[in-house]
C-alpha cells in the first residue's frame, strides 16, 4: 500500500510539473516537430597517408538531412553526404612516407541514421529556447573508389590490385569492396534565426570499417607481380620517381592495424516543421 502511494505521488508530481510548464509556456498551441536542411563545408581524410592527423588538405563536402524531434531534447535524423577526400605522401614530414610517394583521391557517397541529444530545450517558436549545443552518434554506409593520376591520366586503383589483391600469389588478399560501414560521432549547435529557419554548425568524425579508403593497407606485393601491367606496376610503388624503388615484396607499405577515418565540418541551414498541438513538457 505504501509503495502504491509513492507511485501515485510521483505520478501526481509529474503531472503538476507538466501542467506548470504548459501554464507558463507562451506558445502552448504550437509544437516543434523537426526540420529538414542542407549544409556545405569541408572534409578531411586520416589514414595511412596522413598518420599525424594533419588538417592541411581539406576538400569540399555537402549534406542534406531530415531531423525528427522527440520532445525537447532528443531527435533522430537521416542524412546524405557527398564529400571529396584525398592526400599525398609529399605532404608528410616522415622521410619514409615522402620516399614512398603514394597519393589518392576519392568521392564519398554516404547515408547515415543518427541520434541527437540537445543540451538545452530547443523550440524555435519560443524566443526563450532558440539555441542549443548538441551531440550526435549514429551508423551508416558509404561508397568510395580511390584513384590516382599517372602522367596526367586518371586510374582507379582497386582494379589494379596494388597490394596483390585478387592474385594467386596472395590468396588471402581479396579485392576490397567499394562500400563500407561508417560510424559518425560529433557535436554541433543550432540557432533559430527565425521561427521558420535555423542556422547550424557541426563537426562529425567518422570511424570506418575499411583500411582501403586510400588503397594502402599492408605490404608491397613486389614489382615482378605486375610485369604484365605497367600501369599497376608504376602505381603500386612510386618511389622510383625519387630514385631507387623501395617496394620490395613483403616490405611495409601501410599499417593494417588501424582503419581509415574522415571528418567533416559543415555549416547548415534548416527549415522547421511545426504542428498546432500542445507540446510535450519533457
Amino acid at each position: 500500500m505504501k509503495i502504491r502511494m509513492q507511485f501515485i505521488l510521483i505520478g501526481l508530481g509529474l503531472m503538476l510539473i507538466q501542467n506548470g510548464n504548459a501554464q507558463y509556456s507562451k506558445y502552448n498551441g504550437i509544437s516543434h516537430e523537426g526540420e529538414f536542411g542542407f549544409g556545405i563545408g569541408a572534409a578531411h581524410y586520416f589514414g595511412d597517408l596522413n598518420t599525424r592527423i594533419g588538417l592541411n588538405r581539406p576538400k569540399p563536402a555537402i549534406t542534406a538531412f531530415y531531423r525528427k524531434q522527440f520532445g525537447n531534447y532528443v531527435a533522430a535524423r537521416i542524412g546524405a553526404t557527398f564529400a571529396q577526400l584525398g592526400y599525398s605522401d609529399v605532404y608528410s614530414k616522415n622521410q619514409f612516407q615522402k620516399t614512398r610517394n603514394l597519393s589518392f583521391n576519392t568521392n564519398i557517397w554516404e547515408l547515415t541514421v543518427q541520434g541527437d541529444f540537445n543540451f538545452f530545450q530547443f523550440n524555435p517558436i519560443d524566443p526563450d529556447y532558440i539555441f542549443t549545443p548538441y551531440v550526435t552518434i549514429g551508423a551508416g554506409i558509404f561508397g568510395y573508389d580511390p584513384y590516382a593520376y599517372l602522367e596526367g591520366k586518371k586510374y582507379f586503383l582497386r582494379p589494379l590490385g596494388t597490394e596483390g589483391q585478387g592474385t594467386s600469389a596472395y590468396p588471402d588478399r581479396k579485392k576490397y569492396s567499394t562500400t563500407a560501414i561508417v560510424f559518425p560521432i560529433g557535436a554541433g549547435f543550432k540557432y533559430s534565426i527565425t521561427p521558420e529557419m535555423n542556422l547550424g554548425f557541426e563537426i562529425l568524425y567518422r570511424v570506418t570499417s575499411t583500411d582501403y579508403l586510400d588503397d594502402v593497407s599492408t605490404t608491397y606485393a613486389g614489382a615482378n607481380l605486375f610485369s604484365s601491367d605497367m600501369v599497376a606496376q608504376r602505381l603500386q610503388d612510386r618511389s622510383y620517381e625519387f630514385g631507387t624503388p623501395i617496394g620490395v615484396a613483403g616490405r611495409q607499405r601501410g599499417f593494417s592495424g588501424q582503419k581509415d577515418h574522415y571528418v567533416t565540418a559543415i555549416i547548415s541551414l534548416s527549415f522547421n516543421l511545426s504542428s498546432y498541438k500542445c507540446p510535450s513538457a519533457k
